[in-house]
């Protein structure tokens, strides 16, 4: 692989978001990290965290020209983000790889738009479940870490992109040390919605029920960590601390059977009827979920 050419098409993202933001308060209102370019016509791919709700996003290119772009799409089933360079990149598209083919051991890059990047290898493919009602099927896994990992590029030995970088998360080996990993969204989930991200700015399907409950996995009881404000849980009274144990008539075994449970209730604006354990007391809830976009302020179309 020519790392250099590869780094080329790998741009520093940095985005503005107004203080009255829904998620100003969670992620800020200056978001900086990186994205790939993956068309010549300057369209790049990012981490849907660090787009979402920007009123100005800036790239900056390997050698240090700075371009204004604007925010496309915010996929959140995927987590991906879309921006379009308003300007010219003058860098090359990189090119989708196989992730199908990406085994256990494989060598791997994971680059950021600064020129920085480690070379590690895939510790895992396997199911991921976020705190913030996330889901995948099967992430990608990497170690050693890079330590600017958001929207950051995952290539494989042939400099073709495996996927965009989310997280930084510590996992537990067989000794009880941990080690510090990456967690990759899988390139091979952007191709089935980038026509409807492109055209219409979000896949072409009725949007998942959204709770706003930030939840965790703790010895197979999924427990609320905070509820975010005006969302459709802490209209409901739902708390930090409560132990959700079912939705409707089934019971929840795990923070992904439990996503699984509540998308499975219908799309967004049904009604979620959970029990909860609070304070060594059982009580039922029902919650009116909602579209979770409708909380965000739109791209502004340039």
């Amino acid at each position: 692989m020519n790392i250099d050419r590869t780094l080329r098409s790998i741009v520093a993202v940095h985005a503005s978001i107004p203080e009255d933001a829904f998620t100003a308060g969670a992620l800020g209102t200056r978001r900086e990290g990186s994205g790939v370019v993956i068309r010549d016509n300057g369209l790049v791919l990012t981490i849907g965290y660090l787009i979402t709700e920007a009123e100005e996003v800036w790239l900056t290119t390997h050698d240090g020209r700075v371009v204004p772009a604007h925010a496309l799409a915010y996929d959140q089933e995927t987590g991906f983000g879309l921006v379009q360079a308003l300007g010219s990149l003058g860098v090359p598209a990189l090119e989708f790889g196989n992730v199908a083919k990406a085994g256990i051991g494989d060598p791997v890059v994971i680059a950021d738009g600064v020129g920085q990047f480690v070379r590690a290898n895939i510790v895992a493919k396997q199911e991921f479940a976020g705190y913030w009602e996330y889901l995948l099927e099967e992430a990608i896994f990497v170690a050693p870490a890079h330590p600017s990992w958001g929207g950051a590029a995952l290539v494989d030995a042939h400099g073709k992109l495996l996927g965009i970088g989310s997280l930084h998360l510590q996992m537990a080996s067989q000794n009880e040390e941990t080690a510090d990993i990456n967690m990759v969204v899988p390139i091979d989930l952007l191709p089935p919605i980038l026509d409807d991200l492109l055209n219409r700015g979000q896949v072409n399907k009725p949007p998942r029920p959204w709770l706003g409950a930030f939840s965790a996995e703790s010895n197979g009881e999924v427990v609320v960590m905070s509820v975010a404000e005006g969302g459709p849980a802490a209209q409901a009274g739902l708390q930090r601390g409560d132990v959700i144990s079912e939705i409707r008539d089934g019971e929840v075994d795990s923070l992904a059977d439990f996503y699984r449970k509540v998308w499975e209730s219908g799309p967004a604006g049904a009604e979620i009827p959970m029990r909860i354990l609070r304070n060594g007391r059982e009580a039922w809830l029902r919650v009116k979920s909602a579209d979770r976009s409708s909380f965000l302020r739109k791209p502004q179309l340039q």
